[in-house]
């Protein structure tokens, strides 16, 4: 990487990506240690082994800064095929953890692959986009462009790892700012709405009101013979799927999912057997007040009461020892590296520039709102990580390199101007 190209790259993004990487350090080590004199760099501790990984993290982020930009446009089919392999040798070699075979396993360290290929759909996206003349509004074109996400979604539903495979809808973002027709995320949103209010009101009572409101719209409407096929098929649609819920419920999900469900609509549910996690969770959060109570001061977190608090549950260590100060400032940190990785995005004058870098906004803005939602009990509970705090080597190197790779695209895009 020349001198010059070092200096253009976008240095407000580096420094929040490094700070929340601090903050993210500082949590894990106070979710995980026993002994505050203990070894910072005991790598037989999970603080010590989350050093590590941002130490070799930084050292990816020199090798991707040092490749070339016109590589990763050139060969962006050939990563994305790998990446793919990379997923169908779990199916052989992968190291089963939690019912889920998701990793490879390399002695005491483990590589979750679903994180890297986020940049290989990523990479391939921006070339199909870019260079084969591709038209949204066509719905063959559509359809290849669905194959590209939903190929490694498949593959990571085989693990089976739902959580990570959610994280791929987070492609829609780029396709929309390509051009890709809105009803199709109005129709995602309304079957989502619809399957939540049925198991939570039932099948009769939402079609009942789904009905009766389509037909006070069609006859408060002036045009009513021209759009009366609309309503009939529309409320057809509803009442369908809502009785559909039932069998994708009992017999689609499976038993943990369902439970997620159950507990997001239940307020009655047993806190100490499935809401457990979240219960704790709250209770961790609404605990530090205003401005929390102390690093390493945290009694639920020092207890060990909140399960896996170091991995998907990391934003409660954050509400109890820093509280709605600490809690504001960290999602301000996240939304201001959003907002400018976006406005990175949107002044791309390359089409695969602008797709890679709505890709990246895409991806961080789904971890980012839906680990957060997840916690504070307004999302089910899914593995999803929180970028740059929740312990892991391959969530963070995927980002590193996820945000890297487009930060490098964009300083060339600026050194040849």
């Amino acid at each position: 990487m020349s001198q010059r190209t070092f200096f253009q790259l976008d240095w407000v993004s580096i420094l929040l990506v490094i700070i929340l990487i601090g903050f993210g350090w500082g949590n894990i080590y106070s979710t995980t240690v026993t002994d505050v004199n203990a070894d910072i760099l005991d790598f037989s501790k999970i603080y010590g082994k989350q050093i590590l990984w941002i130490i070799l993290g930084f050292l990816l982020v020199i090798i991707v800064l040092s490749i070339e930009v016109r590589f990763y446009e050139r060969f962006a089919n050939v990563i994305y095929l790998v990446a793919l392999l990379s997923l169908l040798g779990l199916l052989f070699f992968g190291k089963t953890i939690a019912g889920q075979t998701a990793w490879y396993s390399f002695g005491s360290f483990s590589i979750q692959p679903a994180e890297f290929v986020k940049t290989g759909v990523a990479l391939a996206m921006a070339k199909f986009l870019s260079e084969f003349h591709v038209n949204l509004k066509n719905f063959k074109d559509q359809l290849k462009a669905f194959g590209i996400i939903f190929a490694p979604i498949l593959l990571i539903m085989l693990q089976p790892d739902a959580g990570s495979a959610l994280i791929y809808l987070a492609f829609a973002i780029p396709l929309y700012r390509e051009g890709l027709p809105h009803w199709y995320l109005t129709i995602a949103l309304l079957a989502g709405l619809f399957f939540v209010l049925t198991l939570k009101f039932g099948f009769a009572i939402v079609s009942a009101v789904t009905v009766l409101l389509l037909t006070l719209t069609f006859l408060l409407n002036k045009s009513k013979k021209k759009k009366l096929w609309l309503y009939i098929v529309s409320g057809f649609l509803v009442v369908g799927f809502s009785l559909s819920v039932s069998f994708i419920f009992n017999d689609v999900l499976q038993p943990h999912q369902q439970d997620r469900f159950d507990v997001l609509l239940d307020d009655e549910i047993d806190i100490k057997g499935t809401a457990f996690n979240l219960y704790q969770s709250q209770v961790a959060i609404g605990s530090g007040g205003l401005a929390g109570k102390g690093w390493l001061k945290g009694t639920q977190t020092q207890g060990r009461f909140v399960p896996e608090q170091h991995t998907d549950y990391i934003f409660s260590t954050v509400g109890e020892e820093w509280g709605f100060i600490g809690t504001t400032i960290i999602v301000l940190l996240f939304a201001v590296l959003i907002l400018r990785l976006y406005f990175l995005a949107e002044r791309q004058k390359s089409q695969f520039n602008r797709v890679f870098g709505y890709s990246v906004v895409g991806i961080l803005f789904f971890h980012f709102f839906v680990n957060i939602a997840m916690v504070i009990g307004l999302f089910p509970t899914v593995g999803i990580p929180l970028p740059f705090f929740s312990y892991g080597g391959s969530g963070l190197w995927g980002f590193l390199i996820l945000i890297f790779i487009f930060l490098k695209l964009d300083a060339k895009r600026i050194s040849l101007n």
